[in-house]
Protein backbone atom coordinates (compact mmCIF):
# COMPACT_ATOMS: atom_id res chain seq x y z
CA UNK A 1 0.00 0.00 0.00
CA UNK A 2 -0.44 3.84 -1.97
CA UNK A 3 -1.03 7.52 0.07
CA UNK A 4 -2.66 10.25 -2.14
CA UNK A 5 -4.37 13.21 -1.41
CA UNK A 6 -5.33 15.98 -4.28
CA UNK A 7 -5.01 19.90 -3.65
CA UNK A 8 -6.73 22.02 -5.89
CA UNK A 9 -4.91 25.45 -5.92
CA UNK A 10 -6.26 28.79 -7.88
CA UNK A 11 -3.57 30.81 -8.94
CA UNK A 12 -3.95 34.29 -10.76
CA UNK A 13 -1.43 36.54 -12.16
CA UNK A 14 -1.76 40.08 -13.43
CA UNK A 15 0.33 42.83 -13.93
CA UNK A 16 -2.28 45.01 -12.36
CA UNK A 17 -1.40 46.11 -9.18
CA UNK A 18 -4.55 47.32 -8.23
CA UNK A 19 -6.46 43.65 -9.56
CA UNK A 20 -3.38 41.91 -7.73
CA UNK A 21 -4.74 43.84 -4.53
CA UNK A 22 -8.01 42.38 -4.24
CA UNK A 23 -7.48 38.72 -5.94
CA UNK A 24 -8.53 35.87 -3.90
CA UNK A 25 -5.44 34.49 -2.08
CA UNK A 26 -4.72 30.56 -2.82
CA UNK A 27 -5.22 28.46 0.17
CA UNK A 28 -2.20 27.54 2.06
CA UNK A 29 -3.45 24.37 3.02
CA UNK A 30 -6.31 21.40 2.49
CA UNK A 31 -7.56 17.96 4.93
CA UNK A 32 -9.20 15.81 2.72
CA UNK A 33 -10.66 12.78 4.25
CA UNK A 34 -11.66 9.42 2.38
CA UNK A 35 -13.61 5.75 3.36
CA UNK A 36 -13.87 2.82 1.46
CA UNK A 37 -13.92 -1.19 1.43
CA UNK A 38 -12.05 -3.61 -0.72
CA UNK A 39 -12.99 -7.39 -1.31
CA UNK A 40 -9.47 -8.31 0.10
CA UNK A 41 -7.08 -6.01 1.45
CA UNK A 42 -3.91 -6.18 -0.17
CA UNK A 43 -0.57 -5.13 0.84
CA UNK A 44 2.55 -4.88 -1.43
CA UNK A 45 0.45 -7.91 -2.85
CA UNK A 46 0.12 -9.84 0.32
CA UNK A 47 -3.35 -10.66 1.57
CA UNK A 48 -4.22 -8.84 4.87
CA UNK A 49 -8.03 -10.08 5.60
CA UNK A 50 -7.42 -13.97 4.46
CA UNK A 51 -9.64 -13.24 1.79
CA UNK A 52 -11.97 -10.94 3.43
CA UNK A 53 -13.31 -7.51 2.98
CA UNK A 54 -11.73 -4.66 4.76
CA UNK A 55 -12.93 -1.18 5.64
CA UNK A 56 -10.73 1.58 5.37
CA UNK A 57 -10.31 5.53 5.67
CA UNK A 58 -7.85 8.14 5.52
CA UNK A 59 -7.24 11.79 6.44
CA UNK A 60 -4.40 13.87 4.72
CA UNK A 61 -3.05 16.86 5.35
CA UNK A 62 -0.96 19.20 2.50
CA UNK A 63 0.35 22.78 2.59
CA UNK A 64 1.52 24.77 -0.03
CA UNK A 65 5.11 24.37 0.96
CA UNK A 66 5.60 20.78 0.03
CA UNK A 67 4.63 19.03 3.61
CA UNK A 68 2.03 16.91 3.76
CA UNK A 69 0.77 14.56 6.95
CA UNK A 70 -1.78 12.16 7.31
CA UNK A 71 -3.05 8.90 8.76
CA UNK A 72 -5.01 5.85 7.51
CA UNK A 73 -6.55 2.96 8.84
CA UNK A 74 -7.97 -0.21 7.60
CA UNK A 75 -9.26 -3.46 9.16
CA UNK A 76 -7.04 -7.00 8.99
CA UNK A 77 -7.26 -10.40 10.01
CA UNK A 78 -3.43 -11.51 9.48
CA UNK A 79 -2.01 -11.79 12.89
CA UNK A 80 -4.84 -13.34 14.40
CA UNK A 81 -4.65 -15.75 11.71
CA UNK A 82 -1.56 -16.00 12.13
CA UNK A 83 0.40 -19.66 13.60
CA UNK A 84 3.52 -20.46 15.34
CA UNK A 85 6.23 -22.55 13.63
CA UNK A 86 4.43 -25.69 14.65
CA UNK A 87 1.27 -25.04 13.13
CA UNK A 88 -0.68 -24.56 16.68
CA UNK A 89 -2.49 -21.18 17.25
CA UNK A 90 -0.21 -18.91 18.92
CA UNK A 91 -3.40 -16.78 20.23
CA UNK A 92 -1.83 -13.59 18.34
CA UNK A 93 -4.08 -10.21 18.10
CA UNK A 94 -4.36 -7.17 16.30
CA UNK A 95 -7.72 -6.50 14.54
CA UNK A 96 -6.51 -3.05 12.58
CA UNK A 97 -3.46 -0.82 10.96
CA UNK A 98 -3.29 2.10 11.54
CA UNK A 99 -1.12 4.43 9.37
CA UNK A 100 0.93 7.67 9.97
CA UNK A 101 3.30 9.48 7.85
CA UNK A 102 4.24 12.45 6.83
CA UNK A 103 6.92 13.92 4.84
CA UNK A 104 7.85 16.91 2.16
CA UNK A 105 6.99 16.83 -1.85
CA UNK A 106 9.38 18.97 -4.33
CA UNK A 107 10.13 19.63 -7.92
CA UNK A 108 13.44 20.12 -9.07
CA UNK A 109 15.08 19.94 -12.74
CA UNK A 110 11.38 19.12 -13.99
CA UNK A 111 11.21 15.98 -11.97
CA UNK A 112 9.18 15.43 -8.76
CA UNK A 113 10.51 14.40 -5.53
CA UNK A 114 9.10 12.96 -2.31
CA UNK A 115 10.73 11.97 1.01
CA UNK A 116 8.92 10.86 4.70
CA UNK A 117 8.41 8.56 7.31
CA UNK A 118 5.98 6.11 7.74
CA UNK A 119 4.92 4.33 10.70
CA UNK A 120 2.52 0.83 10.37
CA UNK A 121 1.26 0.75 13.95
CA UNK A 122 -0.97 -2.52 14.85
CA UNK A 123 -2.95 -1.38 17.43
CA UNK A 124 -2.56 -3.42 20.08
CA UNK A 125 -0.84 -6.57 18.40
CA UNK A 126 0.65 -9.50 20.08
CA UNK A 127 2.45 -11.02 16.64
CA UNK A 128 5.07 -11.21 19.18
CA UNK A 129 4.11 -14.54 19.98
CA UNK A 130 4.88 -16.00 16.85
CA UNK A 131 7.60 -13.55 15.65
CA UNK A 132 8.86 -10.11 16.69
CA UNK A 133 5.93 -7.24 17.64
CA UNK A 134 4.27 -6.41 14.44
CA UNK A 135 4.93 -2.67 14.15
CA UNK A 136 7.11 -1.10 11.43
CA UNK A 137 9.07 2.11 10.91
CA UNK A 138 9.87 2.91 7.27
CA UNK A 139 11.86 5.69 5.24
CA UNK A 140 11.08 6.44 2.02
CA UNK A 141 12.02 8.39 -1.17
CA UNK A 142 10.37 8.73 -4.41
CA UNK A 143 11.02 10.12 -8.44
CA UNK A 144 8.28 11.04 -10.38
CA UNK A 145 8.66 11.33 -14.13
CA UNK A 146 5.99 12.19 -16.29
CA UNK A 147 3.54 9.64 -15.71
CA UNK A 148 5.87 6.96 -13.84
CA UNK A 149 7.37 7.06 -10.40
CA UNK A 150 9.82 4.79 -8.52
CA UNK A 151 9.71 4.67 -4.77
CA UNK A 152 12.74 3.18 -2.32
CA UNK A 153 11.15 2.07 1.09
CA UNK A 154 13.61 0.96 4.12
CA UNK A 155 12.94 -0.45 6.95
CA UNK A 156 14.58 0.95 10.25
CA UNK A 157 12.68 -1.95 12.24
CA UNK A 158 11.78 -5.28 11.96
CA UNK A 159 9.76 -5.86 9.11
CA UNK A 160 6.24 -6.69 9.60
CA UNK A 161 6.92 -9.21 12.56
CA UNK A 162 9.56 -11.06 10.45
CA UNK A 163 12.36 -11.64 13.16
CA UNK A 164 15.89 -9.97 12.57
CA UNK A 165 14.50 -8.66 9.70
CA UNK A 166 15.49 -4.58 10.04
CA UNK A 167 17.40 -3.37 6.53
CA UNK A 168 14.57 -4.76 4.52
CA UNK A 169 13.45 -2.79 1.44
CA UNK A 170 10.63 -2.82 -1.33
CA UNK A 171 11.25 -1.11 -4.40
CA UNK A 172 7.95 -0.10 -6.20
CA UNK A 173 7.71 1.08 -9.71
CA UNK A 174 4.19 2.16 -10.74
CA UNK A 175 2.42 4.54 -13.54
CA UNK A 176 -0.22 6.59 -13.80
CA UNK A 177 -2.41 6.82 -17.28
CA UNK A 178 -5.52 8.97 -17.68
CA UNK A 179 -7.85 7.05 -20.36
CA UNK A 180 -10.35 9.59 -20.65
CA UNK A 181 -13.89 10.06 -19.37
CA UNK A 182 -13.06 9.69 -15.85
CA UNK A 183 -10.92 6.25 -16.58
CA UNK A 184 -7.35 6.24 -15.23
CA UNK A 185 -4.99 2.89 -15.62
CA UNK A 186 -1.80 1.82 -12.93
CA UNK A 187 0.73 -0.66 -13.56
CA UNK A 188 2.48 -1.36 -10.97
CA UNK A 189 5.85 -4.36 -9.81
CA UNK A 190 7.43 -4.28 -6.55
CA UNK A 191 10.33 -6.04 -5.41
CA UNK A 192 9.95 -6.71 -1.41
CA UNK A 193 13.46 -8.24 0.02
CA UNK A 194 13.09 -9.69 3.59
CA UNK A 195 16.78 -8.91 5.21
CA UNK A 196 19.07 -11.90 6.38
CA UNK A 197 15.72 -14.27 5.07
CA UNK A 198 16.11 -13.37 1.11
CA UNK A 199 14.57 -17.28 0.51
CA UNK A 200 11.03 -15.52 2.01
CA UNK A 201 11.27 -12.53 -0.55
CA UNK A 202 9.01 -11.76 -3.08
CA UNK A 203 7.85 -9.97 -6.32
CA UNK A 204 4.75 -8.31 -6.96
CA UNK A 205 2.88 -6.78 -10.05
CA UNK A 206 -0.97 -5.49 -10.07
CA UNK A 207 -2.74 -3.79 -13.18
CA UNK A 208 -5.33 -1.39 -11.56
CA UNK A 209 -8.16 0.16 -13.80
CA UNK A 210 -10.14 2.81 -11.56
CA UNK A 211 -13.35 5.10 -12.66
CA UNK A 212 -14.31 8.46 -11.40
CA UNK A 213 -17.74 8.27 -10.71
CA UNK A 214 -17.98 11.62 -9.58
CA UNK A 215 -19.19 13.71 -6.65
CA UNK A 216 -15.90 11.97 -4.70
CA UNK A 217 -16.94 8.21 -5.40
CA UNK A 218 -14.47 6.27 -7.26
CA UNK A 219 -14.46 2.04 -8.11
CA UNK A 220 -11.37 0.40 -8.66
CA UNK A 221 -10.33 -3.33 -10.12
CA UNK A 222 -7.24 -5.28 -9.60
CA UNK A 223 -5.59 -8.03 -10.85
CA UNK A 224 -2.47 -8.86 -8.54
CA UNK A 225 -0.36 -11.73 -8.76
CA UNK A 226 3.06 -12.44 -7.06
CA UNK A 227 5.80 -15.41 -7.10
CA UNK A 228 5.85 -15.56 -2.91
CA UNK A 229 5.95 -19.35 -1.94
CA UNK A 230 2.70 -21.10 -0.86
CA UNK A 231 4.63 -22.40 1.60
CA UNK A 232 6.09 -19.29 3.28
CA UNK A 233 2.63 -18.02 3.40
CA UNK A 234 0.35 -20.66 4.59
CA UNK A 235 2.40 -21.75 7.78
CA UNK A 236 1.70 -18.54 9.07
CA UNK A 237 -1.93 -19.72 8.84
CA UNK A 238 -4.23 -21.60 10.69
CA UNK A 239 -6.74 -21.86 8.44
CA UNK A 240 -3.80 -22.29 5.36
CA UNK A 241 -4.64 -19.27 3.15
CA UNK A 242 -1.99 -18.57 0.88
CA UNK A 243 -1.57 -14.73 1.26
CA UNK A 244 0.17 -14.62 -1.82
CA UNK A 245 -2.24 -16.01 -4.50
CA UNK A 246 -3.21 -14.40 -7.65
CA UNK A 247 -6.02 -12.98 -6.97
CA UNK A 248 -8.83 -9.82 -8.50
CA UNK A 249 -9.58 -7.25 -5.79
CA UNK A 250 -12.56 -4.61 -5.96
CA UNK A 251 -12.95 -1.00 -4.56
CA UNK A 252 -15.08 1.59 -3.63
CA UNK A 253 -14.06 4.97 -2.11
CA UNK A 254 -15.59 8.26 -1.03
CA UNK A 255 -13.34 11.25 -0.66
CA UNK A 256 -14.52 14.58 0.54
Amino acid sequence: MTLKSKLLLALLATSSAAFAQTAPAAPESAVAYNVGVVSEYRYRGIGQTKGNPALQGGIDYTNTNGFYAGTWASTIQWIKDAANLSGASAGAKGPVELDLYGGYKFEAAGLGFDVGYLRYQYVGNTYDKVGVNANTDEAYGAVTAGPATLKYSYAFSDLFGNVNSKGSTYWDLSATFDLGDGYSFVPHAGRQMIKNTPATSYTDVALTLNKDLGDGLAVSVSAITTNGKTADFTALSTAKYNAAKNITVVGLKYSF
